[in-house]
């Protein structure tokens, strides 16, 4: 059995070699431990310090694409060098790589298809206030929604076994986190949580350039992907709010027309018909997004066959190169 580490990494010269070297090379139930740094464009020495640090492969993105995308290629990459399983940490030195045995554990003794290195953030004294607050806020309100078990969904520490790496989709630009782990769920992957505390990192986070912009596009990126796989839900939801306060202005009119006739309280109900229309709508909106669903499902499983079959050829030439 092999494994891969991956590590998308982008301008990270001072931390890489760190990493690399405290990735243990054996453990138990592993034949093969190996490590592949996906350089997201550095302008930095990143490939060189880590080609230096043992880092079995490099592979570099002509320029920089962003964190979704590096790590969409990661996988793909370890996928194509034979990985069975395949772990994904940080370039920043900020999770303990000696715990890769522990994360890897349920997916060796087949108790689990997805492992996540939950950092325990409330525990995290190091963390800015608004971090925290935020992280966990993201958390309880994605799992929440979508109806999965209570996760550190913003962790990038996570375990997958070779199926669940083929399986998963990837829909976003600015960050895999969140749509790999509702993919995963929607896929009906078992997804174990393994305690892991997180180190604190000194440097600014490449991917929080501020706290306003960070709040903006992790809600926009959580929201589109509730909506993507939770179509009805989300809709249903809405339009059960139209649908109420609709209903309450059309209670509104009537209490007022048999007191004094409803004089005046007409726009109660333009504002009950508008509201009730958009509820309607709503609900439309839910049902067609949940029949797209069905769709993606279905382009889903054919792309896993294709990516299946690619490894399978891929892995015909090697042997016969060899």
């Amino acid at each position: 059995m092999k494994l891969i580490v991956t590590i998308p990494a982008f301008n990270e010269e001072e931390n890489i070699g760190d990493v690399i070297r405290e990735i243990p090379r054996t453990l138990a139930g592993v034949d093969r431990v190996e490590v592949l740094v996906m350089d997201d464009g550095s302008s930095d020495r990143t490939s060189e310090v880590a080609k230096a640090a043992g880092a079995d492969y490099v592979v570099r993105n002509p320029k920089n694409q962003g964190l979704a995308i590096t790590f969409k290629r990661a996988l793909w990459q370890a996928l194509k060098h034979g990985a069975d399983i395949v772990v994904n940490t940080d370039a920043d030195n900020h999770y303990d790589q000696s715990r890769i045995g522990d994360l890897i554990a349920p997916i060796c003794d087949g108790s689990a298809d997805m492992t996540v290195g939950s950092r325990k953030v409330a525990e995290l004294e190091q963390m800015p206030f608004l971090n925290k607050y935020l992280n966990q806020l993201g958390s309880y309100v994605m799992t929440t929604f979508v109806g999965m078990p209570r996760l550190d969904v913003s962790t990038g520490f996570r375990a997958y076994s070779r199926e669940a790496a083929l399986a998963l989709g990837v829909y976003s630009l600015h960050t895999y986190v969140h749509t790999t782990l509702l993919s995963a769920h929607d896929l009906h992957l078992n997804i174990v949580e393994v305690p892991i505390k997180a180190r604190p990192v000194a440097r600014k986070s490449r991917l929080i350039k501020n706290i306003p912009s960070h709040v903006w596009k992790a809600s926009i990126n959580i929201v589109r992907n509730i909506v993507l796989f939770r179509p009805l839900r989300f809709f249903g939801l809405c339009a059960t709010v139209l649908f109420t306060v609709g209903a309450a202005a059309i209670v509104r009119f009537l209490y007022f027309y048999a007191v004094d006739g409803g004089r005046g309280h007409v726009q109660s109900l333009i504002l009950a018909g508008v509201l009730i229309i958009l509820s309607f709508n709503s609900l439309m909106l839910g049902l067609l997004g949940s029949s797209i669903g069905w769709s993606r499902k279905i382009s889903e499983e054919v792309l896993y066959f294709i990516k299946k079959r690619d490894l399978e050829l891929h892995s015909y030439d090697k042997t016969d190169s060899d």
